[in-house]
């Protein structure tokens, strides 16, 4: 059991720090095993995450946003770690405005590739990046109707290629 501990927890350990990276472009995050101490508090897991541009590495320090992002990373290193077919994810982006959430979908389409994410949004810009959505409405008979769109590979494409083109950009302009 050990052996098979201290191998999810090396992959979840790679994956969480490459989903800061993405999540906190500059940034870098690690986990860490901790002994238990004399106040009784067992062994567990420690998160430290330090954004670009920001001092100190603990969680109580971040902003609001910031933690949900931590969170994320969290969640995404342990669905990395070990991929199943497919995730549902109600409302993870909630906390998030709208420069985050680019972030983190940047993140769901680097892995689309491995797994399939069903999400719940809850923000307007992630319903927009979405390669297929579904939604419920009410028929001209007052029956519910399950609604489906799938959005156009072209346009995922253009706006990845746009958003590519202003991180270029930025450092140039600053």
């Amino acid at each position: 059991i050990d052996l098979e501990f201290n191998e999810t927890f090396a992959a979840v350990q790679e994956q969480f720090s490459h989903t800061v990276g993405v999540l906190f472009p500059g940034g870098r995050g690690r986990l860490l095993l901790v002994a238990g101490d004399e106040e009784g508090a067992g062994p567990g897991v420690a998160v430290e995450v330090k954004p670009a541009k920001k001092l100190g590495k603990k969680l109580q320090l971040l902003s609001g946003g910031e933690r949900a992002l931590v969170a994320i990373a969290f969640l995404m290193a342990l669905v990395l770690a070990r991929p199943c077919p497919f995730y549902i994810l109600d409302e993870i982006e909630a906390a998030l405005d709208d420069v985050n959430i680019s972030r983190f979908v940047s993140l769901l389409r680097e892995y689309r590739d491995r797994t399939q994410f069903l999400l719940i949004p809850h923000q307007k810009r992630t319903m927009e990046a979405a390669d297929v959505l579904y939604g419920v409405t009410m028929g001209p008979d007052g029956a519910s109707q399950v609604v489906s769109a799938r959005m156009a590979e072209e346009e995922i494409e253009r706006e990845e290629r746009e958003t590519a083109a202003r991180r270029a950009a930025k450092p140039a302009a600053a």
